[in-house]
């Protein structure tokens, strides 16, 4: 089962120094048919011009993750932390009982990042921090493993959190295809971060996404596609929240 969102019917936030395509409901947008998908509670879409971004805020109990598309994301927090992260790579957070963040653009061009906040499998966990300077190659062509549940020993992704999910990126050259298949039980997020992309008969624009529901499926490009996709259990009490016993998801189905 899969079901298209388009990013023009999304929430947005625009504030001249940020732009913002909110996938769930989050500050100014709120949709109570649309709080989360699963363990997923806030996918952001976030472009910060230079100069400007998010000064010194709380966080607690959520696993937090930051993707950047591209510029330079600054962090500084807390504990002690301070990076400056650029295309492709990952900073997360563990705000457990509670820190404190700020993430800014300091860098001499606009910066574009998607920031996640996933549900955590219990609360009050330690903070923590950690970033990544994934390789760009790494992700051409194959998914390249980001996030995965500290139970999860088979996985290869260096980013531990805790909740059963699981966080992917890959570039997919022009008219390549690749497959994702799902776990039993399970559901996916995917969005277009850029290009291009056709899943099974949907097609896709930048910043659309896609949820998948115990489903496979192949994606196709006919320029290239840079997705970002985060796969757990699925959720039946979410399903029925958003769309009732009554509306079966179909392909295509537009929000």
């Amino acid at each position: 089962m899969l079901r298209h969102i388009d990013h023009t019917k999304m929430g947005r936030g625009v504030h001249g120094w940020l732009d913002s395509h909110f996938h769930f409901s989050f500050a100014e947008y709120y949709n109570p048919d649309n709080i989360r998908f699963g363990a997923l509670r806030v996918l952001n879409d976030d472009t910060v011009q230079v100069g400007a971004g998010f000064s010194t805020h709380p966080h607690k109990d959520m696993e937090i993750l930051s993707y950047v598309i591209y510029g330079e994301l600054s962090h500084k927090d807390s504990m002690g932390n301070a990076h400056t992260l650029t295309r492709g790579q990952v900073q997360y957070m563990s705000a457990g009982t509670g820190i404190t963040h700020s993430e800014l653009n300091w860098g001499s061009s606009e910066l574009r990042f998607m920031q996640m906040w996933i549900s955590p499998d219990k609360d009050d966990y330690n903070p923590n921090y950690g970033d990544y300077r994934f390789v760009w190659e790494d992700r051409i062509d194959k998914w390249l493993p980001i996030a995965s549940s500290y139970d999860n020993s088979e996985s290869a992704a260096p980013i531990k959190v805790h909740a059963d999910v699981n966080v992917y990126a890959t570039v997919i050259s022009a008219g390549e295809s690749i497959d994702f298949k799902i776990g039993q039980n399970r559901q996916a997020y995917m969005t277009l971060l850029e290009g291009d992309a056709k899943v099974e008969d949907i097609e896709m624009v930048e910043r659309d996404a896609l949820e998948i529901i115990k489903q496979d499926v192949t994606i196709t490009t006919e320029r290239y596609a840079h997705l970002y996709l985060i796969e757990m259990p699925y959720d039946d009490e979410c399903y029925t929240q958003k769309y009732g016993k009554e509306k079966p998801l179909s392909n295509g189905l537009n929000q």
